[in-house]
C-alpha cells in the first residue's frame, strides 16, 4: 500500500520524515521523492544488512537522508543525537521485508533450509534455535497461543519437546516439517501454510516485537510536531489491536466521572484518526504481493 502510505504521511515536502523500519527502502524511496527544499527522511532499522540495503539503494537521492542502525524503540534518542526536537512524519512498517524472508539465511521462511535463527538485530543474544531446544513445553506453547493464535499449541510444544530429546532441532525446514506432521494443510485455495502461525509466533517472540511497539507508543506523542502524522502497518492481530487502542486512547479528551462539575484529570485530545477503521490493500495488490493480505493501514495526526 505504497501510495496510501505516502498520501497519509507526507502532509508538508518540507517536513522531517522517520521511516522506522526502513527494511530494503521501499517505502523511504517513495518518501525522499516526494520531500523536497527542506526537507529530511531519517531511515532506521535494528537490522545492519537493510541499513546497507537502504543506502545503496536510495544514495543516489541526495545528502537529505540519513541512516541510523537503531531500534525504533531508540528514536527519541536518535533525535536528540541529531539535535532534532519533533519531527513532522513516523512511518512503521511493522511486517518482514522481502530480503530476510528470500535471502538472509536466519530461518525465517519455513520454505527455506536456513539455521534456525529469526534474529533481526544479529547482536541480540537469543536465536530461535536456542530458545526452541531449551524452553520447556509449557513455554513453547505459551508463546505458540498468545504470539500466533496457533489452536494446537499445546500439540505442537510436546511434539517438539520429544524430538529434541533425540536430536536439536536446527532448521527452519525440520521445524517446518515437525509442525506440519501435527497441523494438517488445508483444503481450501489460497490458504495459509499450517507452519505459519508457529513462525510467526518464535519471531515475535526472538525479537521481543511487541515489547516495542509498546514502548514506541508510549514515546510517540511527544516526537511529532503539531499537524504530523504517525503511519502504521500491521500484520498480526495483537499488534493492530494495541496500534487501534493506543489511537483510540490519544483522541480521547476529558476522562473524568461525567458527575464531576468540572474536569480535574486535563486529559487533551492529543490526535485524531485519519480513518475511524483501518485500510486493508486491494484486491489486485494481494493477487500480486499475496503476503500484503493480512496488512492494515492505521494513520493520526497531532493536534
Amino acid at each position: 500500500m505504497v501510495n496510501e502510505v505516502i498520501r497519509s504521511l507526507v502532509t508538508v515536502q518540507g517536513g522531517i520524515y522517520v521511516d522506522g523500519t526502513v527494511g530494503s527502502g521501499g517505502h523511504s524511496e517513495m518518501i525522499a521523492r516526494k520531500i523536497s527544499g527542506e526537507g529530511r527522511l531519517i531511515c532506521m532499522d535494528r537490522d545492519s544488512e537493510a541499513i546497507r540495503l537502504s543506502r545503496e539503494r536510495l544514495e543516489h537521492l541526495g545528502e537529505r537522508i540519513t541512516f541510523i542502525k537503531a531500534n525504533f524503540t531508540e528514536l527519541d534518542e536518535a533525535l536528540r543525537d541529531l539535535d532534532i526536537a519533533m519531527v513532522t512524519g513516523i512511518l512503521l512498517d511493522l511486517g518482514m521485508s522481502s530480503y530476510q524472508l528470500e535471502q538472509s539465511g536466519r530461518g525465517f521462511s519455513f520454505n527455506r533450509n536456513e539455521p534456525l535463527d529469526m534474529r533481526m538485530d544479529m547482536s541480540d543474544a537469543v536465536t530461535a534455535r536456542e530458545l526452541i531446544n531449551s524452553l520447556p513445553a509449557a513455554g513453547i506453547e505459551k508463546i505458540l497461543r498468545d504470539y500466533g493464535e496457533e489452536k494446537r499449541a499445546a500439540s505442537v510444544a510436546r511434539l517438539i519437546e520429544r524430538v529434541r530429546r533425540d536430536t536439536p532441532i536446527k532448521s527452519s525446514i525440520q521445524l517446518a516439517n515437525l509442525v506440519r506432521s501435527v497441523i494438517p494443510p488445508s483444503r481450501h485455495p489460497g490458504s495459509k501454510d499450517p507452519a505459519t502461525r508457529t513462525f510467526q509466533a518464535l519471531r515475535i517472540a526472538i525479537n521481543r516485537e511487541m515489547e516495542n511497539l509498546k514502548k514506541f507508543l508510549d514515546k510517540a506523542p511527544s516526537l511529532i510536531e503539531r499537524g504530523g502524522r504517525v503511519v502504521f502497518l500491521t500484520y498480526h492481530s495483537i499488534e493492530d489491536r494495541l496500534v487501534k487502542q493506543a489511537m483510540a486512547d490519544w483522541e480521547k479528551g476529558c476522562i473524568c466521572p461525567p458527575d464531576l462539575p468540572e474536569c480535574s484529570c486535563n486529559k487533551k485530545p492529543l490526535f485524531r484518526r485519519i480513518y475511524k477503521k483501518g485500510i486493508k490493500p486491494a484486491e489486485i495488490e494481494i493477487h500480486d504481493n499475496p503476503r500484503a493480505r493480512s496488512a492494515i493501514l492505521r494513520a493520526a495526526e497531532r493536534i
